[in-house]
């Protein structure tokens, strides 16, 4: 009889971890709490941060899985587009009708050698449990004195619960950070009539717009090269190689009018926004330091300065919550609000037959490396690779509670491709001598990891190459001169 598995969320994480463990001969029943599947793409007020206007941050080749490419024409798709293909993608491998919508855990615990879930409808037992739930649905709200007395007509909302800039027409506006989601709405706010718009910020960021000469950034600045000088280069050289791409594609924030970030941009973080300083540069977009206080509907900086505004908007991150997990679980991982030892984010060596999908803190595109996780997870179980070792898993643990403390930040290329390497589907160069450009400066599309190993696809070369191609950014196998300058300092 085939193993049965039950998954915590139908968000793309579980979905496409559904997916791979059918293919694996797993039986996986999907748990969702809210009314249709999705997760964040469901827009559902309350359940999800999307708001009705809002399209992707990444792009459409990166925001896909290896079996199903995009309907739509659009390189940033909308919100609606995605929830669609998650549709379409749960209808074409036959998940749907394992999907229990309405349903919310109330408690995951252990029962012997399996997992007990319980919900509104009882309790059952599985054989293996995956915990798919969402790491971004739980806003952390900095505290800052005076917050819980702000008097502002509109009060006090977190960026999660936004839902477009109607609301927001001739007011004004405070909005608190300087990650994607508070940028993408101050931008929304500044064109779609506000009266003012001020961002409050810790420090600030680099920002990278969506597109760098015609190319999508994250093709650019996402790359397996990414990942390899990560590994054999000194952080500080690393460090420089990425600053330089940004600042040459769209320049730095203080030639905007913003203030000058860090110049470390690992010390400054780095965000991506299309319109947000050129708004900032035509004074649509007021920028100031961190709140000191708040009194009334005055607002007061850590520069002195005070701002009177009708809202503010807290885009200032999420803390992780799982409350269904048991307090066994829990004392397990050593649960915080922002950590979870794991393997790679994945597997605990105490918790054998239980895995965690899309539990890191990301930068970049989640698609490709939650379709890396999936595969791992279940190839892992399901023999076609073998399991990480128990001292292997606990070497892995250490070296992240050693990291405890530190920016948790884990860019995109480097998830993927670590998970890539576990699932044993991480291509070798040298296999590919004509898409060897492709695959070290090109994007890290899904189809770049069905070239080989378990579930290898005949056309995937030909796709790769297509989708390396699409935007210009990999078009011959000649390495430009400044590639040709990077490859050799990884070479030694």
């Amino acid at each position: 009889m085939s193993e049965r598995v039950a998954i915590i969320g139908a968000g793309p994480g579980g979905l496409v971890t559904a997916r791979w463990l059918l293919a694996q001969g797993f039986e996986p029943t999907i748990f969702e709490q809210g009314s249709d599947v999705g997760g964040q793409w469901s827009g559902t007020p309350g359940r999800s941060g999307v708001w009705p206007t809002m399209h992707t941050n990444t792009s459409r080749v990166l925001t896909a899985f290896s079996d199903l490419e995009h309907q739509c024409d659009e390189v940033y798709p909308s919100n609606q587009q995605i929830l669609e293909y998650l549709h379409r993608y749960a209808d074409m491998f036959g998940m749907t009708e394992r999907i229990h919508l309405n349903t919310r855990i109330d408690e995951l615990s252990r029962e012997g050698s399996g997992w007990r879930i319980r919900h509104r409808g009882g309790a059952e037992v599985f054989d293996r449990a995956v915990v798919a739930s969402g790491r971004f649905h739980s806003p952390a709200i900095p505290a800052v004195p005076g917050l819980d007395t702000f008097a502002g007509a509109l009060g006090v909302i977190s960026t999660y619960d936004y839902r477009g800039p109607s609301d927001f027409a001739g007011r004004r506006v405070l909005v608190a950070g300087c990650a994607v989601s508070a940028l993408e709405i101050a931008a929304d706010l500044a064109i779609l009539g506000a009266a003012r718009v001020v961002v409050t910020q810790r420090r600030q960021r680099y920002v990278l717009a969506k597109f760098a000469a015609g190319v999508p950034s994250d093709h650019r600045i996402f790359t397996r090269f990414g990942v390899l000088a990560n590994e054999v280069l000194p952080p500080a050289e690393v460090d420089r190689q990425l600053k330089e791409i940004i600042v040459e594609a769209g320049g730095s924030p203080e030639q905007y009018g913003a203030p000058a970030p860090d110049p470390s941009l690992f010390a400054a973080g780095v965000t991506l926004n299309q319109g947000y300083l050129p708004l900032v540069a035509e004074g649509r977009i007021t920028v100031r330091p961190w709140m000191e206080s708040i009194a009334d509907t005055a607002v007061t900086f850590a520069d002195g300065s005070t701002e009177d505004v009708d809202a503010i908007i807290m885009g200032t991150g999420f803390t992780m919550s799982l409350p269904f997990l048991d307090d066994g679980i829990r004392a397990t991982l050593d649960l915080d609000d922002i950590h979870l030892d794991a393997d790679r984010h994945t597997f605990h060596p105490d918790l054998p037959g239980l895995a965690f999908v899309g539990m890191w803190d990301q930068s970049g595109g989640y698609f490709v490396p939650l379709e890396l996780q999936a595969r791992w997870i279940a190839y892992s179980w399901g023999g076609a690779v073998a399991p990480t070792s128990e001292a292997e898993q606990r070497s892995s643990v250490e070296v992240y509670r050693a990291r405890r403390g530190t920016p948790q930040k884990t860019r995109m290329n480097l998830a993927a491709v670590a998970f890539a390497r576990a699932a044993g589907v991480e291509p070798s160069l040298d296999d590919w001598p004509l898409l060897r450009r492709a695959l070290l400066f090109g994007p890290l599309a899904p189809s770049c990891f069905r070239l080989s190993g378990p579930d290898s696809m005949s056309d995937a070369a030909e796709r790769f190459a297509r989708e390396a191609a699409e935007f210009g950014a990999v078009t011959s196998e000649e390495l430009t001169e400044r590639e040709r300058a990077y490859a050799a300092l990884i070479r030694h």
